[in-house]
């Protein structure tokens, strides 16, 4: 395992070292990346195809990002983003204490599905102690709990030749006049099949607190920590993102950061 770590982490440094320098330096300077014809967002693009490439290409597509011990959670998990919803329909699920939540399963399988969290729970469970790396430079070391998003979606019966899996999320992380926008995520087959891919409903020890996503949060361990899609409320198995949002595959990514944020 530790192999593969230095292996996959060399790689990335090969690959897309002046990115992360840049990426890890701040998010004043991703200003303005949402404009496409930004001179620093076709250099980003490059970066981080070929990062996609190293990794896909040179690794064991089951390598396994580091897992630590109990001792090495020396504090807290420190949230980002979005830390205490006010969205209504989120806000009755919260005061009900997630009895009456249902996560949807649509899109390009065969069986759609309706999961309460005890059905999840229910489901067999990965528990695995890893590293959040953020965008931002900081970095955390907690346990999490839950269920293979590979398990959930071979229940659902993926058909041939899907591409992506798309995260809606109950969160509003931006608010305007016109509406407001909620949070997506999206990450390929690949990396949804991956064995510590796991949608987490617990953290050291406990259920999964509403700072940190409760009731249900991605956790894909080999990719930056905004991949990580929380309050999750419905999953979509699609061909093609291009249709979301502003059709970059998530929200950040919407606004400049790279696709495949791997580490």
């Amino acid at each position: 395992m530790a192999g593969a770590l230095i292996t996959r982490r060399r790689a990335l440094r090969l690959t897309g070292s002046g990115l992360g320098a840049i990426a890890f330096g701040g998010c004043n300077i991703l200003d303005g990346l949402s404009d496409l014809d930004h001179p620093l967002r076709a250099y980003m693009e490059r970066a981080n195809a070929l990062t996609m490439a190293a990794q896909r290409g040179l690794l064991d597509r089951d390598a396994l990002a580091q897992e630590f011990q109990p001792a090495d959670i020396r504090q807290p998990q420190r949230p980002n983003g979005v830390t205490n919803p006010q969205d209504a329909d989120y806000l009755k699920h919260l005061n009900a204490e997630f009895e009456t939540y249902r996560l949807e399963v649509s899109g390009r399988v065969a069986r759609p599905l309706s999961l309460s969290l005890r059905a999840l729970s229910a489901m067999p469970a990965r528990s695995q102690i890893t590293r959040h790396d953020c965008v931002e430079g900081w970095s955390c070391i907690a346990q999490w709990t839950g269920v293979p998003l590979a398990t959930v979606l071979e229940r659902a019966g993926v058909l041939p030749g899907v591409k992506y899996v798309l995260f809606h999320c109950f969160d509003t992380i931006e608010r305007s006049l016109s509406g407001g926008v909620k949070y997506y995520e999206t990450i390929d087959l690949v990396d949804a099949m991956h064995p510590q891919t796991i949608l987490a409903y617990g953290m050291n020890g406990s259920a999964l607190p509403v700072p940190n996503g409760a009731p249900l949060r991605l956790r894909v361990e080999r990719q930056l920590g905004y991949k990580m899609a929380k309050y999750i409320r419905a999953i979509e198995v699609v061909d093609s993102f291009e249709t979301f949002g502003r059709g970059r595959g998530g929200y950040w990514e919407d606004r400049g950061y790279e696709w495949y944020a791997g580490i």
